[in-house]
C-alpha cells in the first residue's frame, strides 16, 4: 500500500481528554480508529480505551488481507461493545461508561467502514466531500424527517443527544457498516470525533485537507486547532485519524 497517515487528539476546552485514536498498519491492510468517550457518563475515557483495545485485538488476530471485511468490522465493533459493557456490568445501566466510534479498514485498493454514534468518517476526493457518514443522533432523525434543516441542527438543544453507542445496555447498538468503496489516487479518508466536525463546515474540512503543502501531521494539527477556535468555550475533545491514498 502506498499511503501516508497521521493521527491527533487535542483536549479542547475540557478538563480531560476522553477520546482515543489509533492507526494500525500491516503489510496488506490498515485500520483507522476514533473512539469518543461520552462525557455525560462516568469513565468515558475507560470506555473509549477499552473499545479501541478490543478492536485492535481482533485486527491483530485476523489474517491479512481480511477475507470478509464487512464481517470483520461488524465482529470487531460487537467485541468492542461487549468489552465496554463488561467493565461496568455491576453498575446501573444509566451509570455505565459509553463511547461512540468510527473505524475504517483499507486494503486491496479499497476501504470499508463502520460507525456507531456521532463520530464521523469522510471520504474526500477531487477537493470535495465524496462520502460522509450520517450520525446516529436525534437531530439526524429530525433532519431526515424534514422537521429541521441541517443549519438548524447546529444550534438544536438536543444536538449532542446520541441514539446509538458502545456500552450501556447489553443488547448490541445500531451498527452501520459500509459497502466497498474503491480508492482513487489522492483520496483522503478522515475519521473524527464530534469535536472536529462541529467546528468545521464540509468546505472548511476540504480546504484544510487539500490546500496545504505542509506534512500530513501538520495539516491535522491545523485542522483541529481551527475547529477548537471556532467552537470557542464549548470546544470538546477534538480528535482525528486520516489516511491519504497515494498514486
Amino acid at each position: 500500500m502506498k499511503i501516508e497517515y497521521a493521527k491527533l487528539s487535542l483536549t479542547g476546552n475540557r478538563k480531560d481528554n476522553q477520546d482515543r485514536v489509533a492507526i494500525a498498519v500491516g503489510n496488506e491492510a490498515a485500520l483507522l480508529m476514533v473512539f469518543d468517550g461520552m462525557g455525560g457518563h462516568s469513565d468515558g475515557a475507560v470506555a473509549a480505551e477499552t473499545a479501541l483495545a478490543a478492536v485492535q485485538q481482533v485486527f491483530e488476530a485476523t489474517p491479512q488481507p481480511i477475507f470478509d471485511p464487512q464481517g470483520f468490522l461488524y465482529l470487531a465493533t460487537s467485541a468492542a461493545h461487549e468489552a465496554v459493557v463488561s467493565v461496568a456490568r455491576d453498575l446501573d445501566v444509566d451509570q455505565r461508561p459509553r463511547a461512540t466510534c468510527a473505524v475504517c479498514l483499507v486494503q486491496d485498493d479499497a476501504c470499508y467502514w463502520v460507525h456507531v454514534g456521532d463520530s464521523r468518517i469522510y471520504l474526500l476526493r477531487d477537493s470535495a466531500v465524496h462520502r460522509v457518514t450520517r450520525d446516529h443522533s436525534h437531530v439526524e432523525v429530525l433532519i431526515a424527517e424534514g422537521v429541521i434543516s441541517r443549519s438548524e441542527a447546529l444550534e438544536h438543544p438536543m444536538r449532542n443527544y446520541v441514539e446509538s453507542c458502545l456500552g450501556g445496555d447489553d443488547a448490541l447498538p445500531g451498527i452501520t457498516v459500509s459497502r466497498r468503496h474503491e480508492l482513487h489516487p489522492g483520496d483522503v479518508l478522515l475519521l473524527c470525533s464530534d469535536g472536529l466536525w462541529s467546528g468545521l463546515t464540509d468546505p472548511e474540512i476540504v480546504k484544510l485537507a487539500y490546500e496545504s503543502a505542509a506534512p500530513f501531521p501538520t495539516v491535522l494539527k491545523v485542522m483541529c486547532e481551527v475547529a477548537i477556535k471556532n467552537n470557542g468555550k464549548r470546544a470538546d475533545n477534538t480528535s482525528v485519524t486520516a489516511l491519504r491514498w497515494l498514486p
